[in-house]
């Protein structure tokens, strides 16, 4: 007869990775954004800089066989913390990790800093042609809620009303154009 619960195994976790372990690793300059090596080891060079960019064009860093995002390290390194819950990035470049381009938000500001999805065919953030009603609509999201802002004659109008919304809804976030 088998037992109705199953044992698991052991899984050693990783430590998370602390402020001085990266410091003693990696040097962060807030000019540039840029991290670079300490000491050599049998990839690198002292000196070097650290990591690569990835698919959503993010700079990620490998330490201790774990891959971390570069601004996450810049929050580390300069405050002692995480960013939680995330890091934005001011001007919408994920590879610019420089100081002053980096902020605490949340999910909600994080994608109210967002460009224009390039699916858009309206050619303005947060408005689509209503075919229905044969006019356009303009749409906010706030919170995983979609706000709906009204019906317009003209993509302008209704991007107007949602240039608005979203200044009122998330202030420095807002990203218009």
């Amino acid at each position: 007869m088998r037992p109705f619960f199953i044992l698991r195994a052991t899984v050693k976790k990783r430590r998370r990775l602390t402020r001085a372990r990266l410091r003693e690793l990696l040097r962060y300059d807030p000019e540039t954004g840029e991290f670079r090596w300490l000491k050599d080891s049998r990839m690198v060079r002292a000196g070097d800089l650290a990591g690569c960019l990835d698919r959503e064009h993010y700079w990620v860093i490998c330490i201790d066989y774990r891959n971390y995002p570069a601004h996450q390290l810049a929050w580390l390194h300069v405050t002692g913390r995480w960013g939680r819950p995330m890091i934005d990035h001011r001007d919408g470049n994920p590879a610019n990790n420089r100081w002053s381009n980096l902020r605490v938000a949340t999910s909600s500001q994080n994608n109210a800093n967002r460009c224009r999805p390039r699916h858009n065919t309206s050619g303005f953030k947060g408005v689509h042609f209503n075919a229905q009603r044969r006019k356009w609509a303009a749409t906010i999201c706030k919170d995983w809620r979609t706000i709906y802002l009204g019906l317009f004659l003209t993509p302008e109008a209704a991007h107007a009303a949602y240039v608005a919304a979203a200044r009122k809804l998330f202030g420095e976030f807002a990203r218009v154009e």
